[in-house]
Formats: structure tokens, C-alpha cells, sequence
């Protein structure tokens, strides 16, 4: 497979949802199959700690967060990279934002219920929001508002993290984002 144009894809979700997990698998995917694709997660708990480590989690400084990670996706993605940004990014004012700020960005909605999420809650954060112990967490005592019309809806309590990756490569090739060779293959053969 080969990257057609740079993209910021950004997926967004609840703490929990696997967002880290898909954006890992599609680019171990990406790289198996082309291992010189340029491809570059900027994975919101890492960024938080290198770059935002200044930041608290208030309305504002969630919002500054975001900014930051999309103007440096945006810059990266307009090198022909493909850019993965799993982040909780939960307000919708936020996402525009950050769509505002790469000339091509694809939402990607990781979505899974709350009830879901606790029950997976390996880092414990879920149990410390509802026992009041974090403050300001989204999805407790925070809201995550869910996206209106994302390019792509991925259910994580109805699809594997596999079938996750295929769904999302299917949606850039069809967008004429990423070019496959059985991709070219069939078009070859509708022209002849």
C-alpha cells in the first residue's frame, strides 16, 4: 500500500475505547505490508507528558492540549505522512478545531459505552473518577461529547480490533487517500 496524500486521521473515543490499540495495529498493518510508510502516531497520553506535561485537565487547557496536537499533526501531515492521533479530544468545539488546522483530516470515532469502558478500566481511573478521587474526567464527571458526523464509526463492542484496521483502510482507499495493488489491480482490469 502507498500513502496518495498526507492525512491527520483522529480518533477520538472515551478513555478505555482502544484508540492507542487500532492506531498501533493499523500501523504495524501499514508497515508490514510497505515497511517505508510514512506514518507518525501522535498518541495523546505521550504528548500530554512531553509536550503538555504544563497543562491541567480544565475546560481550557484540555482545549490548548488539543490545539497543540493538531497544529503539530497538521504540520506533520502536510509532509505526505499519514498521522494518527489517538486522543479523548471530548469537546466538539475542540475537534473543529483541530480539523481546521490539516488540510486533510478524517474523524474516526471509537465508540464504546461507558459501561464498557469501567469494566475494562485496566489503569484503574475509572474506579478513582467514580470514588471522586480524579476530578474533571471525562465520561464521570466530565462530559465527552460524541461526534456528530464522523467520516468513520468504528464499535469496539461489535468489531475486533482486526476488523477496526480494515474498516478504517478500506475508508482511505475508497477516499483516495491510500493505493493498493490489488486496488490498481482492479481498476486495471475495469479499464481493459
Amino acid at each position: 500500500m502507498k500513502l496518495k496524500q498526507g492525512l491527520t486521521l483522529w480518533l477520538t473515543g472515551l478513555s478505555g475505547t482502544g484508540k492507542s490499540t487500532i492506531s498501533e495495529a493499523l500501523r504495524d498493518k501499514l508497515i508490514k505490508n510497505n515497511p517505508d510508510f510514512p506514518i507518525e502516531i501522535l498518541d495523546g497520553d505521550a504528548v500530554r507528558e512531553h509536550l503538555c506535561a504544563d497543562l491541567s485537565f480544565s475546560k481550557k487547557d484540555r482545549f490548548t492540549n488539543i490545539e497543540r496536537i493538531a497544529f503539530l499533526a497538521g504540520k506533520i501531515s502536510k509532509h505526505d505522512v499519514l498521522v494518527l492521533v489517538p486522543v479523548i479530544a471530548p469537546y466538539q468545539e475542540a475537534r473543529k478545531m483541530a480539523r481546521s488546522l490539516s488540510a486533510q483530516f478524517v474523524e474516526v470515532y471509537i465508540k464504546t459505552s461507558i459501561e464498557e469502558v469501567i469494566k475494562r478500566d485496566v489503569k484503574g481511573l475509572y474506579k478513582k473518577a467514580i470514588a471522586g478521587e480524579i476530578k474533571e474526567f471525562t465520561g464521570i464527571s466530565d462530559p465527552y461529547e460524541e461526534p456528530e458526523n464522523p467520516e468513520i464509526l468504528i464499535e469496539t463492542e461489535k468489531q475486533s480490533v482486526e476488523e477496526s484496521v480494515d474498516k478504517i483502510i478500506d475508508y482511505l482507499i475508497t477516499g483516495n487517500y491510500l493505493q493498493s495493488e490489488e486496488h490498481q489491480n482492479k481498476y486495471r482490469a475495469i479499464k481493459t
